[in-house]
């Protein structure tokens, strides 16, 4: 389980994800999905398309932590939709908790 501060942001992709892409592609996702700065020390999650692969990207001023993980049964299920005209989802730390 992840301690975040209240002052970091979560940012779920909404649409799936290549998760063959390491720290750098996933940092070109940040910006061109996302639209925000990957090295702003905020979450960035990103799910594949069967929804049972996620990965998470953190800068933490010293370089990119990646965080993989892999469901055997089940899948990862967002609790809200983006609004029209977005393409992430913002979390609160609880709610990634229970993705």
């Amino acid at each position: 389980m992840l301690t975040l501060p209240a002052s970091v942001r979560i940012s779920v992709a909404a649409e799936a994800v290549d998760l063959r892409r390491g720290f750098d592609g996933l940092a070109a996702t940040t910006r061109s999905v996302i639209g925000a700065d990957p090295l702003s020390g905020h979450v960035f999650v990103f799910l594949n398309r069967r929804r049972n692969r996620i990965k998470l990207l953190v800068w933490d001023r010293t370089g990119y932590l990646l965080l993989y993980k892999r469901l055997e049964r089940g899948t990862f299920m967002l609790a809200t939709a983006p609004a029209p005209g977005r393409r992430h989802v913002e979390l609160d730390a609880g709610e990634l908790g229970l993705l």
